[in-house]
Parts: structure tokens; C-alpha cells; sequence
């Protein structure tokens, strides 16, 4: 049997073996982690229009309203989902209804749709977002603005059957 030196390097690639072999899970086997639901989040649903139209762009635009839609459980994307999108902008308040509009999700899950610049409203910049196409639960959304002068804003669903 060769003898390996007692040396730190050997040291420092042994223990780096043994931690890369347990972080990787090779001693156990891989459990796919379900992908949980968003639950509908306080003031998301304030000044909420049911049926609000599906448009290309609400007012003059300018600012981005991103994000994916995907379903609870294995994550897949889903494609098709109608989001509604409402904000206090620089147009309208969020209560106007040219203030409101809707999009639908692509083949990934993903919705961008284009409006006037967000602007604080009860201090926050804030955007509206509600998941409402009856496929599966409503869930409201009203993600904040790191900063005032941002010009888009992301947010995303996983949603779960009604």
C-alpha cells in the first residue's frame, strides 16, 4: 500500500474531496424539492378592475412590468395566463382605469407589458399584479420598488389549481 506525505496540501485536496463527494449527494440519492404556490400578498388586490382588457401597452409607456408564471408542484411553465397589470403612474392613479390593463403569459411562462413610469403612492413605488384567469387560484401581488427612478419591475407566479 502506498503511503500518501502527511502534507497540508494533500490535507486541503482530501478534505475538499470528501466535502465536494457529500455537498454533490453522491452518498444519497437525489429528492426533487416541489415547487410551492405564491400566496396572494396584503394590498394586492386594492383597486383591483375584474376583466380589465388585454392591451399591448398601458398609456405611453416607458416602464416594464416583468415576470414568469409557473405551476405549482413540478414548476413547468404556463403559457396562455392572462396577468393583470395597475399602478399609480405618472398618468393615472392606480383607482383610473387607463391605468390598468392585462397581458398573457408566452410558451415559457413569461409576461412583460409596458406602461408609464411608477410613481410613490402612500410613499412606496408599487406595482398591482393579479393572476385572475379562473384555471387556477387568484393571487394578488404587489411587489415594491427599490427606488423611484427604477424603470421596470419584476414579479413572479406559481399558481395551484382552484
Amino acid at each position: 500500500m502506498t503511503r500518501m506525505p502527511l502534507t497540508r496540501r494533500n490535507l486541503i485536496v482530501a478534505g475538499t474531496s470528501a466535502l465536494a463527494t457529500g455537498v454533490s449527494g453522491l452518498r444519497l440519492p437525489a429528492v426533487a424539492k416541489s415547487v410551492e404556490p405564491t400566496q396572494s400578498m396584503r394590498g394586492g388586490s386594492n383597486n383591483y378592475r375584474p376583466g380589465a382588457p388585454i392591451v399591448e401597452k398601458i398609456g405611453g409607456g416607458g416602464f416594464w412590468m416583468t415576470g414568469t408564471v409557473r405551476r405549482a408542484g413540478d414548476g413547468a411553465p404556463l403559457e396562455g395566463q392572462r396577468i393583470q397589470i395597475w399602478a399609480h403612474t405618472t398618468e393615472g392613479h392606480e383607482r383610473d382605469p387607463q391605468s390598468h390593463g392585462a397581458t398573457l403569459t408566452n410558451a415559457k411562462g413569461e409576461f412583460r407589458l409596458e406602461m408609464p413610469q411608477i410613481v410613490p403612492a402612500f410613499g412606496q413605488p408599487h406595482g398591482h399584479l393579479a393572476y385572475d384567469s379562473g384555471d387556477f387560484e387568484t393571487v394578488f401581488l404587489r411587489p415594491v420598488m427599490s427606488s423611484a427612478s427604477d424603470t421596470r419591475l419584476e414579479a413572479h407566479f406559481v399558481l395551484t389549481t382552484a
